[in-house]
């Protein structure tokens, strides 16, 4: 328990003390978000803003899981390895869409394939590394079964199947993030509460865990890893939530695709390493409903030929045009984004009391 509290606790210092120097360098350099034309007005105040604040999370994230382990003197897992370095990548692809607005003085990054080519190879090493390497129990770091509080055994899939489909969760949810990224403080808030939430998860799987032969009962979790994965969500959960101190309306920073890709690549690789990939379409649901706002909108204005569900997607922006606040939007999603995660932490906590 120590360690996921230092984990948590350096995250949030390093990232509460060295956003202010980023903001600093990033102003100086004129490194700004552009922001769309066809975006609400009132968000054209910020264009200029600087972006890119991901940079300071990953960075915070990475520091705090290795300073940690040094400090304990311990060797870091396989599993949180690969969790930081899906993390990574994912945020150095965030990184060139966002140096590329920045190049060309514009709202738009990387052209989608260009996105998708680099998340379906980032994702494919991800896979591949976590579906091999079982340790001296034979469990590997991820499942080739689908699973929602634990694995489904009737749902194992091929191992070339298992890869496409981590992929897909890790594209999906690395763009779902992004989408919700349009409000000061939006994602940051939410995915506090997400990646919180996956430490208790993770937290409450090493003390069931079937690793722990002395006291392993027959509801036991058969994960690798679970207590660094618990450091690895909480130093997330801790650098959003010092971002936030700087990212809150009005914003002094963005944390651009750089942030918000690393963010979500998280998300996923956490609900794989934990076998709960379908337990977060339920506790991270906020970022589900932001993104199927955007596929309805354009499928709905493809079939009728120029008529739209909403004002405008993703959803945040339909209330912010029926006059909403800002900050009204952002906080009444965050509510609902705690509601998600207290319904899935409910349904993960009881399935495990009603198998006793």
């Amino acid at each position: 328990m120590i360690n996921i509290l230092l984990s948590g606790g350096l995250s949030l210092l390093f990232v509460l003390v060295g956003t202010p120097l980023l903001i600093k360098y990033l102003t100086r350099k004129q490194y700004g978000q552009f922001i769309r034309e066809d975006g609400p007005t009132t968000h054209h105040v910020k264009r200029g803003t600087p972006t890119m604040g991901g940079l300071m999370i990953v960075l915070a994230v990475v520091l705090a899981y290795f300073v940690t382990h040094l400090v304990r003197w311990q060797a870091p897992s396989l599993s949180g390895l690969l969790v930081l370095g899906l993390a990574v990548g994912m945020g150095f692809l965030g990184f060139l869409d966002d140096w590329s607005k920045i190049a060309k003085e514009r709202s738009l990054g990387l052209t989608p394939r260009g996105k998708l080519i680099g998340q379906g190879l980032i994702g494919a090493g991800f896979a591949v590394a976590a579906l091999n390497f079982p340790d001296e129990r034979g469990i590997t770091p991820a499942s080739p079964a689908i699973s929602f509080l634990r694995d489904i055994p009737w749902l194992t899939l091929p191992f070339i199947i298992a890869v496409f489909f981590i992929i897909f969760l890790i594209a999906a949810w690395s763009n779902a993030v992004n989408l919700t990224d349009g409000l000061d403080g939006l994602a940051a808030g939410s995915a506090t509460l997400v990646f919180a939430a996956y430490a208790i998860v993770n937290i409450w799987q090493f003390n069931q865990w079937c690793g722990r032969t002395s006291t392993a009962g027959p509801r036991c979790y058969e994960v690798r890893d679970p207590n660094d994965l618990a450091m690895v969500a909480i130093a997330f959960a801790g650098a959003t939530f010092g971002f936030l101190w700087w990212n809150a309306k009005p914003a002094k920073i963005f944390m651009g695709d750089t942030g918000s890709m690393a963010i979500g690549a998280a998300l996923a690789g956490l609900s794989v390493m934990t076998r709960t990939e379908l337990l977060l379409v339920i506790i991270g649901l906020l970022f589900v409903i932001e993104v199927g706002s955007v596929a309805l909108q354009v499928s709905y204005f493809k079939a009728t030929k120029g008529k739209r569900i909403f004002k405008m997607s993703p959803i945040h922006h339909h209330f912010e045009l029926l006059g909403w606040q800002e900050v009204t939007v952002v906080i009444r999603f965050w509510i609902i984004c705690g509601l998600c995660v207290a319904l899935g932490m409910g349904i993960f906590y009881a399935e495990w009391v009603v198998g006793q």
